[in-house]
């Protein structure tokens, strides 16, 4: 089987506001999605589907795309999404599920999918590569979002990235001096994305705090030493739950933590971004949080 892979993501700045155009920093991990495939001429239409996660198969569908209707499956909610986007794939493509041949595809998720580092981003990535169709249409049609994570995986980069007033990014070297220094937390939680933008959504839209962000990440992405970019972590944390109203990770989890941490993606779980203090190991275990990544550890 031949196969494709896309890189997972992580949010540096700009969550939330990224919806209304806001300039985003995202850098990619080391583990992410891979994609087998092969063709089989046996008249059949249909695709059989085998998900893994860290190499363990939970999703094993079988789907007949002239019809499309799922023939066998062990998860039914699953199967019906999967569906949902190769019908997109179909729609998109000159060239996929257009004859009576069947598909064989394996996807094996490298990295737990609490950990919220982009199961469907990578997907839709890895789907575009094979069907040579544009990921970015492909993932707003089958689910929307700003698309930042599906330009991670699809360039397998660091990105600044901007949708409004249309899509702009670019691959950028982002590998800070001070990274040693930087850990990431995990919080023991995925957050449900779409439920914060509605939350964000329900905010009036703001030009000026959208510009201000765009201008943070800017700053960030050229942040010289460690106690510039943990300034800079902290105004965005502050700005961020000071229109939302909702409470900084940092207040909620690690009040006398005596570093930053700023959340990553949508907040109240996933993972929080600080840097190295004492004993930080022993005291992120003592509040409940044991898995501590560091920057070459979770990166690329």
């Amino acid at each position: 089987m031949k196969r494709i892979f896309s890189p997972g993501k992580l949010m540096l700045t700009s969550e939330y506001v990224a919806v209304d155009g806001a300039l985003v920093l995202a850098v990619p991990t080391k583990l992410g999605q891979e994609f087998f495939f092969t063709e089989e001429k046996d008249g059949k239409s249909l695709i059989y589907w085998n998900a893994y996660h860290q190499d363990q198969l939970w999703l094993e569908t079988v789907i007949d795309y002239k019809t499309w209707t799922i023939i066998k499956t062990n998860d039914q909610k699953a199967s019906v999404f999967i569906l949902k986007v190769l019908k997109n794939v179909q729609e998109l493509s000159d060239i996929k599920f257009k004859s009576d041949i069947s598909y064989h595809f394996k996807t094996n998720l490298q990295f737990p999918p609490d950990f919220g580092l982009g199961s469907s981003s990578t997907l839709m990535s890895n789907l575009g590569e094979w069907a040579e169709i544009d990921p970015f249409v492909l993932n707003e049609i089958s689910l929307g979002g700003s698309g930042y994570d599906v330009a991670v995986a699809k360039e397998k980069s660091a990105i600044l990235y901007s949708r409004f007033p249309e899509r702009v990014y670019e691959k950028v070297i982002f590998d800070p001096k001070f990274k040693d220094d930087l850990i990431f937390i995990h919080l023991n939680q995925k957050q449900d994305t779409r439920e914060g933008i509605s939350h964000y959504r329900s905010k009036p839209t703001s030009t000026e705090l959208i510009n201000e962000y765009s201008e943070l990440t800017k700053m960030i992405v050229k942040s010289k030493n460690l106690e510039e970019f943990s300034q800079l972590m902290t105004i965005h944390e502050q700005k961020l739950s000071d229109f939302l109203g909702i409470p900084t990770v940092k207040e909620k989890y690690f009040q006398n933590c005596p570093s930053f941490v700023k959340s990553l993606g949508a907040w109240g779980g996933d993972f929080g971004l600080t840097s190295k203090f004492g004993d930080y190991e022993a005291y992120f275990k003592k509040q409940g949080f044991d898995k501590i990544f560091s920057w070459r550890e979770l990166i690329n």
